[in-house]
């Protein structure tokens, strides 16, 4: 039986078909990978030349027909290849997605009586900011074979590309067309070749009914993600969820643009309910704004601590488990002293939408000392719903109503929605703009004896 090969992210989709594969104030909702379709996401440990790599995939199918083949720049030891645990990939996820966010106005009376009460400190304060036996005939090396877990791997080198096509599908891996030219520029920086099906019996001993990530430790001077074997026969464009741990700041592409999404921005209060549709609408639009040739910086933050959390920071173990090798035991070992969880690992996620016509290079990264927050955030302000009772209530109402004509264009400016449709669903054609139980300035002479 052919073995299909599964796109994980960066790995040749080979004999892939149809249904092979699935990828499917505070914190109110997260724009995660399960949202998209086709996402796939690997995260990436990098210090020096060292890297650990995490592939996540969500092969729908018989396990029978798994297998990947990844380039990688060296000879892998059975020690370098790890099993890992989808939780781990799944609380990244969690912890670094998207978010949209709500407040509540206050007393717009209240906050009149404070500004003013502020105003002539203000007027002289001062700011600061906190600031993978040869085989003659086809030129292919097996140059190392192990079982690792419910995984059989081998490491491959190979001097030509035909020949490498030709040992794939002789050992049962078919393989598109088209497959040839991207081979072979990987052997000419003579890059090595992954190779990892799942071994039946090795899973039913373990027990898992599904399969886990696969993790590699290397050292090589590329910090890049290889890509473009699974542009070979992909039926559209992916999604591709990058997670860089580092010590030192923000990593970003060196041969593709990094853009920040749009963040910050007030939105209708509507979207708590439609926040999955928004996030895909909004993603989309600002990669046909990039003419889909950038990579979109979703969160940079010091996971030390966040604001607001959708999701615990991860624990000293946890990131171990990711191959975050300078923590041990909740302490850096390469400090002075005892550091706080998750002190000195900062992480960036990043969220690239591809395809072969746009993406011909493989993804290039640089590791830089920027340590400036950013995470992707979406803000609905609900109107105050109490009463006002200090003349404020006209001004505060006409403030109101401007700010919702300005949430729906942005709304529409970020998605491409229609802007009659927003403001029909948003109810702006209504004369109240605050909750019918709130009450209106009292007559004036009703104030006099109170």
């Amino acid at each position: 039986m052919n073995k299909r090969v599964a796109s994980l992210v960066l790995l040749a989709s080979f004999g892939f078909t149809h249904s092979a594969l699935a990828f499917c104030g505070f914190y109110v909702a997260k724009g995660d990978a399960k949202i998209f379709n086709k996402a796939s996401q690997v995260a990436l440990v990098r210090d020096g030349d060292r890297t650990v790599m995490t592939m996540a995939n969500d092969f729908k199918g018989d396990p029978k027909e798994f297998a990947v083949v990844v380039p990688v720049p060296t000879v892998l030891k059975k020690g370098q290849i790890h099993i890992a645990e989808k939780a781990l990939l799944d609380h990244l996820d969690a912890y670094s997605a998207p978010r949209l966010v709500e407040y509540f106005d206050e007393n717009p009376c209240r906050v009149h009586e404070e500004r003013m009460s502020m105003r002539d400190a203000a007027m002289t304060a001062q700011v600061s900011a906190p600031s993978a036996k040869m085989q003659a005939n086809r030129g292919v090396t097996i140059e190392a074979r192990y079982t690792v877990g419910e995984y059989d791997i081998l490491i491959l080198s190979a001097k030509e590309s035909k020949g490498l096509e030709t040992w794939l599908r002789e050992n049962d891996y078919r393989i598109p067309a088209g497959a040839s030219s991207v081979l072979e520029s990987y052997i000419r920086q003579n890059m090595k070749f992954f190779v990892a099906k799942v071994n039946i019996k090795e899973q039913t001993k373990l027990g898992f009914n599904y399969l886990r990530p696969i993790q590699v430790a290397y050292e090589s001077p590329k910090f890049m993600l290889p890509i473009r074997l699974g542009t070979v026969n992909a039926s559209g464009p992916q999604d591709l969820l990058i997670y860089a741990l580092t010590r030192n700041g923000r990593v970003e592409t060196t041969n593709y643009r990094t853009v920040k999404l749009p963040s910050d921005v007030e939105i209708p209060v509507y979207v708590k309910d439609r926040f999955p549709s928004f996030y895909r609408d909004m993603f989309a639009s600002q990669v046909r704004k990039e003419e889909m040739s950038a990579v979109f910086l979703e969160y940079a933050w010091d996971m030390g601590w966040c604001d607001p959390c959708a999701a615990d920071p991860l624990s000293p173990k946890e990131l171990r488990n990711l191959g975050v090798f300078w923590l041990e035991g909740g302490q850096d070992i390469s400090s002075r002293g005892m550091m706080p969880q998750g002190t000195n690992v900062f992480i960036t996620r990043l969220h690239v939408r591809y395809d072969r016509g746009h993406f011909p290079e493989d993804l290039v990264f640089q590791m830089t000392g920027d340590k400036e927050n950013f995470q992707a955030r979406y803000v609905l302000r609900h109107p105050y719903a109490g009463s006002i009772d200090c003349g404020m209530s006209d001004t505060y109402r006409e403030s109101v109503r401007a700010r919702r004509e300005k949430e729906a264009k942005t709304l529409a400016s970020l998605t491409g929605w229609s802007l009659v449709e927003i403001r029909k669903t948003a109810r702006l054609g209504d004369p109240a703009v605050t909750p019918a139980s709130q009450s209106q300035d009292k007559p004036w002479w009703e104030k006099i004896w109170q």
